[in-house]
């Protein structure tokens, strides 16, 4: 059992390379969009609801309230991104129960990936948010000699992303591949049910932290707004 996606090559001639951490990842992309796309050419409003609409209506009311409790903004302009951060994730981990399933996830180029997106989503939205000076500024409070931390804060933050992700679900498929060696029976179905627990758990960290983040870069503006109003008043 290989503890890595990378490390199983289907095509390899230079300079192309295929294993099996690009093909999961595709194959994982292309069922989240053909679900998407069959789910929303057959959305209903008149009851009785189809069961799988309420269970889409669900799980998007769920992430709903979860970045509206806590960026306590309008969840509408993060829950696209945010929304899809999750779902990729926790797909990639409920499907290692298929056999031959290798889950991008456990690759760090896959996390890493995902990480950088969450790199650039933050200045994006804060950007938008505030506008580009007062973004630029919060780098600078409460004292410019905080900038080198502040950028270093943004790398860190994006490297624990990446690792803690990685660290964990490579973790888990070699204590899974451990056991198997060693008792080939029950414990490993075990431990499987646990990794995709862990899996779905995994994801939901990885989520809050990023909306953590956005959440971050963009309620400064809050901070600032009722100096902003005070001045309106007294012009």
């Amino acid at each position: 059992m290989e503890i890595s996606p990378d490390n199983i090559i289907y095509f390899a001639r230079s300079p192309v390379v295929i294993n099996a951490t690009l093909v999961f990842t595709w194959l994982t992309m292309a069922l989240l969009v053909g679900v998407a796309a069959w789910v929303t050419q057959h959305l209903s409003v008149a009851p009785p609801l189809p069961r799988w609409q309420n269970v889409l209506e669900l799980v998007v009311d769920g992430i709903y309230q979860q970045i509206k409790d806590i960026t306590q903004q309008d969840p509408e302009p993060y829950l696209s991104f945010v929304g899809t951060l999750f779902l990729f994730i926790v797909t990639a981990n409920l499907l290692m129960v298929v056999p031959g399933y290798q889950a991008p996830t456990g690759s760090l180029s896959t996390t890493t990936a995902l990480a950088l997106c969450v790199f650039v989503a933050v200045p994006i939205y804060g950007i938008r948010q505030q506008g580009l000076g007062r973004y630029l500024k919060s780098y600078l409070e409460p004292t410019p000699i905080m900038l080198p931390f502040q950028i270093i804060g943004e790398f860190s933050r994006t490297l624990a992303l990446a690792v803690r992700l990685f660290g964990n679900i490579m973790s888990g498929n070699l204590l899974v591949a451990i056991l198997l060696s060693l008792v080939p029976l029950f414990v490993p179905v075990v431990m499987q049910v646990l990794g995709i627990v862990f899996g779905l758990i995994q994801a939901y960290v990885f989520a809050i932290l990023a909306l953590v983040y956005i959440a971050s870069a963009t309620t400064v503006q809050q901070h600032h707004q009722p100096l902003s109003t005070q001045e309106n008043t007294h012009e």
